[in-house]
C-alpha cells in the first residue's frame, strides 16, 4: 500500500485529468474557465452564498440509499443564507454546483470516508451536503486554496467546512488517486454512465436559440443592430469561434449564436430590451404550430407553459390578430401583478390568467367559447435536453430531474406516474367541442411519454359526443424539411438530440372534417365577393351548363341578397320617377306623332316590378329582373345602364326605353338589340355627363309655332349613352 507522500505525489500527477472533468462539466461558465487580472486562475472558488444554495439544493435532490448502503447521513434542515439573491447568474452557479456534486455524489462519498474525515470528526448531519458541494469545488480546483475579495460576505457555516477540507487536504487527494486506479480509469469522469457522458458532450456544444420578440422590433431590424455590434451573419454557427449568428432552418424568427457568446450578447440592448429572449427551440416549434392552426378571431388555451417566455412568444406571434390567449395554471394570486409587468416590458396585451388548474377548467366555461386550438405542454423526464440547469431555470421546472439526470435514465415507476398524467390531460383537451386542434409537445426520448400517450388517447375518444373525432395531422412549420424531421406513418414529428439541438416531440391532433361543411372553391370565392373581399378582381363567366346547376344549387348568401333587393328598389323608385313626369309634360306636348301600339313599349310602376325568387345564375353578382316590362308610348326600345353612384362593380337591369323612330338616326329595334350584349354582370359602364346631342330631342326640321326643346320630355336628356 502506499504511504500517504507516494499518494500525494500520485494524486498531483492526476490532478491535471480532474481539472479537465471538470471544466467539461461547467462549461460556460465565467468562474470555471480562463485567468484573471492578477494572472491566477479563474477557478479560484465561490462566493459563500453559492455554496449554501448549492447545498440546499443538492440536499433537495441527492439520491437516497437503503439502510445497509447509507455511508452519510444529510439532514433535512436547510441552511440559512444571508441573502436569496434572484440574479439569473448567482442561481445558474448554484445549480451547476449542486448538479456536478449531484453525478458524482458515490465517489465524493467514497473519498471523505476513505480520508477519514467522518469517522474521525463529529459533523452534523444538515453540513454534510455542504461538505460534498464544497468537496467538489476543492478537487477541481486541484485541491488550492481558494480566492476570497475583500468585500464578500461570509458564512460561519461555510468558513468551518473550508477549514476541515483543508485541514485533510493530503489524505483527500491520496483518496482520489486509490479511487481511480481501482477502477482502472483514465479519469473520473470516464467512471460517469455512457448516457450522462454522451449529454454532457452535448451540452458542451450546444448553441444558444433565441426568438424574436416581433411586437418590440422586426427581424431585419434584428439583423441590422447585430452586424452593428460585429456580428456577422452565417448559414451554419458550428465550430465557430467568432461573433456570428445563424437563423434557425424551421422557425423564421428564431436566430441561432455560438454558446460562448452569451454574456457578451446579455449585455447588449436586444436582450435587456426584451428584443430578444433566450429559450430552447422545442417551444418555438410548439408555438409555431400553434399559429399556423389559427384564424384571425381564434382563440388559445395554454397549459402547462412552465416558462412564461413561451406566453410572450405565442403572443409575439398573434400580435396582428384578434386573437385571446388564455394561460391556466397559475394558482398564486401574488404572482398576478409580477406577470402583468412582465409581459407589459414583453410588449404583450392578449394574454389572460386562469388560476384554475387544468384539470378544474370545465369545457362549458363561458370564457372559453372561443377556444379554437389548445397547446399542451405537460411535465415530462425531459431526457432529451442536453443541458438541465437552463432547461430547469428557463422553463422553472422541478429541480427533481436532476436526479434523472445524474442517473442517464428514468425509473419505470416514475415514468408510469407521468405518462398517466400526460394522458389524463391529453383526454381532458380532446373534450373541448368547441376546440378544433391540439397540440402536444414533450423533451422527452421515452415512447410511453410520446407516441403511446398520444395513440392511447386517440383510441379512447368518447364516440357519444356529438362532435367530428380527432386524428393525427403533420405540423405545419413556416420553413419545415421533410428531409430533417421524422415524419412516419403516425405523422408525428421528432428531433433526436443532437450537437446542434435539444431533444423535442411533437404532435398535432386535428378534428376530422364534416362532409356535410365541404365547401368547393366556387362557394368560397361566392362568398368572398359577397363580403367585398374581390372589390375590383373580375372573375370568369360561367358556362352554359354551369349556369344551368346553379339555377338549381347554389343560393345566394344573405348579404349578397340584401344587396339585390336594395338596387332593384332604386331601379323601381327611378323608373317610376321618370314616369310620372313624362305623363305629367305629355298633356302638354305638341309632338303629333305617335307609334303604332304594338312598337310602343311601358315601364310599369314599381309594384310591377317582380323581384327574383330565385337565386342568380352568377353567384358573385345580385338578381335581377328579366326584360319583360310593359311597352312605354313614344319611345323606342334599346338597352341602357344608368351609372351607379357608388364606387362599386354592380351590373344595373337592362331597360328598355322606345324613342320616337324620326328622332333616333339607328335602323330598328332587331338590328340594334343583337349588337348589344345580353349580359353585361361583369362590365361598369361610365357614360359621360354631358347632355345628349341635339338630334336626340329636337326635330330634324324646325317648324312655326312648336314649342321649343326644353318642353320635351327631360328623360331623353339625362340618359347617358352606354354604347359610347
Amino acid at each position: 500500500m502506499l504511504s500517504s507522500t507516494s499518494e500525494l505525489q500520485f494524486s498531483n500527477e492526476n490532478n491535471t485529468e480532474i481539472s479537465q472533468f471538470a471544466s467539461l462539466a461547467l462549461s460556460g461558465d465565467a468562474s470555471s474557465s480562463g485567468k484573471n487580472s492578477t494572472g491566477l486562475p479563474v477557478k479560484t472558488g465561490y462566493p459563500d452564498s453559492v455554496y449554501v444554495m448549492a447545498a440546499n439544493i443538492f440536499q433537495g435532490i441527492q439520491i437516497e440509499k437503503s439502510p445497509e448502503k447509507i455511508l452519510i447521513k444529510y439532514g433535512n434542515e436547510p441552511l440559512r443564507s444571508l441573502s436569496e439573491s434572484k440574479d439569473e447568474s448567482f442561481q445558474r452557479l448554484s445549480y451547476e454546483l449542486a448538479f456536478s456534486a449531484l453525478k458524482y455524489q458515490d465517489i465524493l462519498e467514497t473519498i471523505l470516508i476513505d480520508s477519514y474525515i467522518f469517522p474521525s470528526t463529529t459533523i452534523p448531519d444538515h453540513l454534510s451536503s455542504l461538505i460534498i458541494v464544497m468537496l467538489y469545488d476543492f478537487q477541481d480546483r486541484k485541491f488550492q486554496a481558494r480566492f476570497l475579495s475583500d468585500n464578500e460576505e461570509s458564512i460561519a457555516e461555510v468558513q468551518e467546512v473550508e477549514n476541515l477540507l483543508n485541514s485533510f487536504k493530503t489524505k483527500l487527494a491520496a483518496a482520489l488517486a486509490r479511487y481511480r486506479i481501482k477502477h482502472d480509469a483514465l479519469s473520473i469522469y470516464h467512471i460517469l454512465p455512457e448516457t450522462v457522458r454522451k449529454q454532457e458532450l452535448r451540452a458542451s456544444t450546444l448553441p444558444l436559440y433565441a426568438w424574436i420578440n416581433t411586437c418590440k422590433i422586426s427581424p431585419e431590424e434584428v439583423c441590422h443592430s447585430l452586424k452593428g455590434k460585429g456580428y456577422n451573419k452565417v448559414k451554419s454557427i458550428l465550430h465557430i469561434d467568432d461573433k456570428v449568428f445563424a437563423a434557425d432552418q424551421h422557425c423564421y424568427d428564431v436566430l441561432i449564436f455560438p454558446s460562448h457568446l452569451k454574456s457578451d450578447l446579455l449585455n447588449t440592448d436586444l436582450f435587456k430590451d426584451y428584443k430578444l429572449i433566450f429559450q430552447d427551440k422545442s417551444r418555438s416549434l410548439a408555438v409555431h404550430s400553434v399559429k399556423a392552426l389559427l384564424n384571425m378571431d381564434d382563440d388559445i388555451l395554454m397549459v402547462n407553459t412552465g416558462s412564461w417566455y413561451t406566453v410572450a412568444h405565442m403572443s409575439a406571434l398573434t400580435n396582428n390578430n384578434s386573437s385571446k390567449i388564455f394561460v391556466c395554471g397559475v394558482q398564486s394570486q401574488a404572482k398576478h401583478p409580477d406577470l402583468k409587468n412582465l409581459f407589459t416590458k414583453f410588449g404583450c396585451k392578449n394574454i389572460e390568467i386562469l388560476h384554475q388548474t387544468f384539470l378544474n377548467i370545465e369545457s362549458k366555461d363561458n370564457r372559453l367559447q372561443k377556444i379554437k386550438v389548445i397547446l399542451l405542454l405537460p411535465r415530462c423526464s425531459g431526457l432529451g435536453i442536453s443541458n438541465p440547469v437552463e432547461f430547469i431555470l428557463n422553463e422553472h421546472e422541478d429541480t427533481g430531474l436532476l436526479k434523472d439526470f445524474s442517473q442517464g435514465g428514468t425509473s419505470e415507476d416514475k415514468l408510469h406516474v407521468l405518462a398517466q398524467q400526460q394522458y389524463e390531460q391529453l383526454t381532458h383537451a380532446m373534450k373541448f367541442t368547441k376546440a378544433q386542434a391540439v397540440v402536444y409537445c414533450t423533451c422527452s426520448v421515452y415512447p410511453e411519454e410520446n407516441e403511446a400517450v398520444v395513440k392511447k388517447a386517440l383510441e379512447f375518444q368518447d364516440r357519444g359526443i356529438k362532435v367530428q373525432l380527432y386524428r393525427p395531422s403533420p405540423p405545419v412549420l413556416p420553413l419545415c424539411s421533410l428531409k430533417e424531421i421524422h415524419l412516419s406513418t403516425d405523422k408525428f414529428f421528432r428531433i433526436e438530440p443532437s450537437e446542434i439541438t435539444n431533444g423535442c416531440f411533437l404532435s398535432v391532433l386535428t378534428r376530422e372534417r364534416d362532409p356535410s361543411e365541404t365547401v368547393s372553391v366556387k362557394d368560397v370565392l361566392a362568398r368572398a365577393a359577397a363580403k367585398g373581399l374581390l372589390d375590383g378582381i373580375e372573375l370568369g363567366k360561367p358556362s352554359k351548363q354551369e349556369k344551368k346547376k346553379k339555377k338549381s344549387k347554389t343560393s345566394l348568401p344573405k348579404a349578397s341578397t340584401t344587396d339585390g333587393n336594395s338596387i332593384q328598389m332604386k331601379i323601381a323608385e327611378f323608373l317610376n320617377r321618370e314616369t310620372n313626369a313624362n305623363a305629367n309634360r305629355s298633356e302638354t306636348s305638341t309632338t303629333k306623332a305617335s307609334l303604332p301600339q304594338k312598337n310602343t313599349t311601358q315601364v310599369g310602376p314599381p309594384s310591377q316590378v317582380k323581384k327574383p325568387n330565385k337565386p342568380a345564375t352568377n353567384p358573385l353578382v345580385p338578381a335581377f329582373m328579366k326584360n319583360t316590362a310593359p311597352s312605354r308610348p313614344y319611345e323606342r326600345p334599346t338597352h341602357f345602364i344608368r351609372h351607379r353612384p357608388e364606387d362599386r362593380m354592380v351590373a344595373l337591369k337592362p331597360v328598355e326605353i322606345v324613342l320616337p323612330p324620326v328622332m333616333l338616326p339607328f335602323s330598328s329595334p332587331q338590328v340594334i338589340r343583337p349588337q348589344i350584349p345580353t349580359q353585361h354582370f361583369y362590365y361598369h359602364w361610365v357614360g359621360p355627363k354631358t347632355v345628349v346631342p341635339s338630334y336626340f330631342s329636337t326635330p330634324p326640321i324646325s317648324r312655326k309655332g312648336e314649342k321649343p326643346k326644353e318642353n320635351l320630355p327631360s328623360s331623353l336628356l339625362r340618359y347617358r349613352r352606354p354604347w359610347l
